[in-house]
């Protein structure tokens, strides 16, 4: 929704996103936070849910931390979103520990 709304320079409605990110099932962008959207942000870039799920594997394997999968969106897209990050600093807000055990062992099996 976000990133259709960017391109279309006005709010883009669509269906509910299909995503283990449940957070960013959104419709459509709010109409207070997308002017601010437009004035900061450049780009949105998209991830599947197989690329989210590796970011949680990182998360649990190399950081140990359980992260849920809309907090791990930040750094599959800077893995897998097609920007080239080489040399630059990032920084990567990554954020909850809310999510369904079982489920969640799912995603790291898979």
């Amino acid at each position: 929704d976000v990133q259709q709304s960017l391109r279309a320079g006005h709010i883009v409605r669509i269906e509910t996103p299909r995503t283990i990110a449940d957070g960013a099932q959104t419709q459509a962008p709010g109409e207070i936070t997308f002017p601010i959207i437009q004035r900061l942000v450049h780009e949105v870039v998209t991830v599947s849910d197989a690329q989210l799920a590796q970011a949680l594997r990182f998360f649990a394997e190399r950081m140990k931390m359980v992260v849920e999968p809309t907090g791990a969106l930040a750094l599959a897209g800077a893995h897998h979103g097609g920007i080239d990050l080489r040399g630059a600093r990032v920084g990567i807000v990554v954020s909850g520990g809310n999510v369904d055990l079982p489920r969640y062992a799912r995603f790291l099996a898979d």
